[in-house]
């Protein structure tokens, strides 16, 4: 067992002093046999209400209530996360193969429908396009290479920008420009999964990595794609490869905006609002259980 401490920290400055309307928090790690939460630690300035709820997707959301106007909003999450099990956990039998194309029962349908459904109607032609021009998909026998092909093929054609802006850009988008943050190219590998069939959700949460460590990082972003007896498998189109046990997922969506570590509205002038600055740090935490710390030496040895 491993734990990691998450320390998320985001402000928003604005001009002068400006009421809030409610924000949505999805900061809380997804919890289940491979993930718990053992403490969670939500400091906001200036003074809040909290409800906390869990969405369609499960995610579990912190709806805020700001109370009082401040040209500053301030919120920030510690989280230590108790990782239980090894990641990815496929045991000491011989890996499952997916045919490629997928094949679903009725029962996954039903739900994997609204996964294979395109958030970029607009964009379909132009993934397409790309994708035939880039991946021979007849050359995989099956469908998990096929998902990691993709992701592969991303960093290959779309160099990383951090980007703090709102929103995500469009496919098309980020293939014009070769440029894309995380979550742009989160977005990208998840029109190109499903223009090949294959069911796949926006994935929010932390990269425990070299910038996280030293507190300079953001908050991150990939796909997963959904393969029948193998169930939901991450990949990260950033680096390029199935996601680990660095990846700590907050909130997984059909669409990216369903996502957004923190979203909400202020009243007042937009000139009024000057930036936002985020900065997430993780600490990896020694086990201090018995059995690990051995002997401790007598005083004065």
């Amino acid at each position: 067992m491993s734990r990691l401490r998450i320390i998320h920290e985001t402000i928003y400055s604005y001009k002068e002093a400006v009421r809030f309307g409610p924000h949505r928090l999805v900061l809380r790690p997804r919890e289940g046999h491979d993930a718990r939460v053992e403490e969670m630690r939500l400091e906001i300035s200036p003074e809040f209400e909290l409800e906390w709820s869990r969405d369609l997707f499960g995610n579990s959301v912190a709806t805020v209530h700001i109370l009082s106007p401040a040209d500053q909003l301030r919120i920030r999450s510690e989280v230590v996360l108790q990782q239980t099990a090894p990641f990815p956990l496929r045991g000491s039998r011989p890996a499952m193969m997916v045919g490629y194309p997928v094949e679903f029962t009725d029962m996954e349908l039903a739900v994997a429908s609204a996964y294979l459904a395109t958030t970029h109607p607009d964009d379909v032609l132009a993934v397409k396009d790309w994708i035939g021009k880039t991946i021979n998909v007849g050359a995989f026998r099956g469908a998990e290479s096929v998902v990691a092909a993709v992701a592969s093929a991303i960093p290959r054609a779309i160099k990383y920008r951090r980007r703090e802006a709102k929103g995500v850009q469009t496919p098309t988008q980020t293939l014009a420009e070769g440029l894309g943050s995380c979550r742009d190219m989160a977005a990208l590998m998840l029109e190109s999964l499903r223009a090949l069939g294959l069911p796949a959700r926006f994935a929010s949460g932390y990269l425990d990595c070299t910038a996280s460590q030293v507190g300079h990082a953001s908050t991150h972003a990939w796909a997963e794609a959904y393969l029948p007896e193998i169930g939901w498998t991450g990949y990260d189109p950033m680096l390029g490869e199935a996601t680990s046990a660095r990846h700590i997922v907050a909130g997984v969506s059909n669409h990216p905006r369903g996502v957004m570590p923190v979203s909400g509205t202020f009243f007042g002038d937009p000139e009024t609002y000057l930036g936002m600055s985020v900065a997430v740090r993780t600490e990896r935490i020694a086990d201090s259980t018995p059995e690990n710390r051995g002997n401790a030496a007598p005083e004065g040895s």
